[in-house]
This record gives structure tokens, C-alpha cells and sequence, in this order.
């Protein structure tokens, strides 16, 4: 027996009610206060000037996460022709820039202290973690993908090629190596010591001191230190970092905070989601049945119209056929009494001739 509409949309309201009463007016995490990030959680700085484009960085990446071997070998350095962005397979690339002097930037995900991913995604597969990494919990991930579209700097990737367990992949701030007290591989391969790890705060003190003390050297602005709520991977520049395709136009409030009001309905519809799906499926149902009867009764009356058609065409032939029969029985007739005639001559005739 098939759901009713009314019934469904009944069951819908009812649902909508009880979900509604207990559910907060806001997403979790999306409170109006700002948010100043764990007490001593860690993060990276990127003095940019410091950076000469060796790609170190990106094979210790590889090597730390064990990631496939990239189509061009690390030493060559040819791909700096072109510019990159990460992808599942890639967690970091280093891009060249041209102005008076090639500038060399370092790209990967920014860890938010407020993470844009997290505030997206309602089944909760992205975590801030207190030192400082944004990870991913791939168990209970439905490969909605709201990540990759929430994602202020592009970062999150998916892996479109593999069809049975696909994953959204991004830099992890190497967070295995964090909770062991170590630094993040990246860090560590770097030649030229243009990246520095260590806590947040006293990254940013240390990057506001190297500005004041070589004013000519930087621009006086730390990257990452407000920008979309704070960032736990931050930048040093001589340049504008607009130049460098770095975007300057987030503001400084968090994603939780702009997403408030929308993701406050998510907890509703991840609730009713079972119940829309069996209402969907029962009036499918619902209608494959009628169509299934509309059909049988088509093809019966098909059928009955079929039958006469021919019926009524087997009567015309027939009519057709005597008609026929008739002419050909009254064109012999006529034959053999003319015949008869042209043979025998008139009775009359004969006895005048007498």
C-alpha cells in the first residue's frame, strides 16, 4: 500500500517539529564571539624573502605522507614555468612569481584557527585540533564536497580517481609529528630557513619584530594573523601579497560567523534526510505501480482496438471478395450466353426460312 502525499508531508512536519526543539539556533562553533584559537597551539610562518624555490619542501611532503611520486622529479625545477595549485596527490606546491626579482611562495592548506571546511561540513569530518592542525576523519566523510566549495583558498582536493573509497586530501600540518613534539617535515627540509614553526603567538610576535626592525625588507602586514578569523599558517612579504595571488579581500571574520544563520538549519534536513528518502521512495513506488497498471490497461485496450481493426478489416475483404465473386460468376454468365446465342440462331428465324 502506497504513502499518501498528504500523509508524507505530514510525517515531514511533524519531524521538522521535534528536530526544531532540540536543535541550538546556530551551528556549533558559529557563535558570534571571536574565537583566538587553543591556548599555545602551533603554526608555521613563510618569510617569503627567504624562500629560493628549491622544492624541498614538497618532497619531504611527499615523503612524511607518503604520497605518490609526482610525474616531475623534485630537482627539477622546470615546473616552476607554470603555476600550480595542490590537488589529492599534492598537499604543497611552491609557485614563482616575476617582478624585479623571481619571489617564490609556498601554497597549502592554511589550517584557520575557525576553518571554513569544518563549518561546512555537517557530519563533522574536519576538526581544529589544540595544536594547531585542521584534519580530517575520512569514516565519516559522505563526499558532499561542501568543503571544496567553502574553502576561502581552494585548498581541499578529492579523489576523483579512485570510484570505491575517494577521500578529500589536504596539508595535515603533518599533525601525527605535532603531537609527537616534532616539527612538520616541510619545516624541517627547508634549506634556506624560510619557514619557522613554533606557537602561534610568539610566530606572530617574531613577524611583526622583523618587520619593525627591516621596515625596507617587508610590507607591514602578517598574513594570516586576522584574515578570516586567524590562520595557523601565517606569511612574511616584500611584496603585496595580492601579487602573488594571495587574496586580500576576506576580512577578518571567521567562516563560522558568516555561516551562522544557513548551517543553523543543517542539524534539520541531516534529520529528515532518512524520512524524505523513504517518503521519495514510497511515492516512486507509488507511481511506478499506476504507471505499470495505466500500461496493462493501454495494452489491453490496445488490443481490443487491434482485434476490431482487423476484424472489421477481414468483414471489408470479405464484402469485397463476394462483390468480386459475383461480377466474375455475371461476367461468365453473360459470356456463355452470348456464346450459346452466336451458335444456335432464333427459333423464329428458322421457320421463316421454312
Amino acid at each position: 500500500m502506497g504513502i499518501s502525499r498528504r500523509k508524507f508531508i505530514g510525517c515531514l512536519g511533524a519531524l521538522a517539529l521535534g528536530q526544531a526543539a532540540g536543535v541550538p539556533g546556530t551551528a556549533k562553533g558559529a557563535a558570534g564571539k571571536e574565537f583566538s584559537g587553543w591556548p599555545d597551539s602551533l603554526g608555521v610562518l613563510h618569510d617569503i624573502t627567504k624562500c629560493i624555490g628549491c622544492r624541498q619542501c614538497e618532497s619531504a611532503c611527499h615523503r612524511v605522507n607518503n604520497l605518490p611520486a609526482p610525474e616531475t622529479a623534485f630537482d627539477d625545477l622546470s615546473v616552476l614555468d607554470q603555476k600550480r595549485r595542490t590537488d589529492a596527490d599534492v598537499f604543497t606546491v611552491v609557485n614563482r612569481f616575476d617582478s624585479d626579482r623571481p619571489v617564490f611562495v609556498k601554497t597549502q592548506c592554511n589550517h584557520c584557527l575557525e576553518p571554513a571546511c569544518a563549518s561546512a561540513c555537517f557530519v563533522k569530518a574536519f576538526e581544529k585540533t589544540p595544536e594547531g592542525a585542521v584534519v580530517y576523519d575520512e569514516s565519516l566523510c559522505v563526499g558532499c564536497r561542501y568543503c571544496m566549495v567553502a574553502c576561502p583558498f581552494n585548498i581541499p582536493a578529492y579523489e576523483y580517481h579512485k570510484a570505491l573509497d575517494p577521500r578529500v586530501t589536504k596539508c595535515t600540518l603533518c599533525h601525527p609529528l605535532l603531537k609527537e613534539g616534532k616539527r612538520p617535515g616541510c619545516v624541517d627540509a627547508c634549506p634556506a630557513g624560510a619557514l619557522i614553526s613554533g606557537k602561534r603567538d610568539e610566530l606572530i610576535a617574531y613577524a611583526w619584530q622583523r618587520i619593525q626592525t627591516f621596515p625596507e625588507r617587508y610590507v607591514s602586514h602578517v598574513y594570516g594573523e586576522h584574515e578570516m578569523g586567524g590562520t595557523s599558517w601565517l606569511y612574511l612579504s616584500g611584496q603585496p601579497f595580492s601579487r602573488m595571488g594571495m587574496r586580500e579581500d576576506l576580512g577578518t571574520k571567521s567562516a563560522p560567523e558568516l555561516t551562522a544563520g544557513p548551517l543553523s538549519a543543517v542539524p534539520i534536513v541531516v534529520g529528515l534526510w532518512p524520512v524524505l528518502l523513504t517518503g521519495v521512495y514510497a511515492i516512486s513506488k507509488r507511481k511506478e505501480k499506476i504507471a505499470a497498471q495505466e500500461k496493462q490497461a493501454a495494452v489491453e485496450q490496445a488490443v481490443v482496438q487491434s482485434r476490431k481493426q482487423a476484424q472489421d478489416q477481414l468483414e471489408t475483404l470479405r464484402k469485397k471478395w463476394e462483390q468480386e465473386k459475383q461480377s466474375a460468376i455475371n461476367f461468365e454468365v453473360k459470356k456463355a450466353l452470348e456464346e450459346a446465342a452466336a451458335k444456335d440462331p432464333e427459333p423464329s428465324q428458322t421457320k421463316e426460312d421454312e
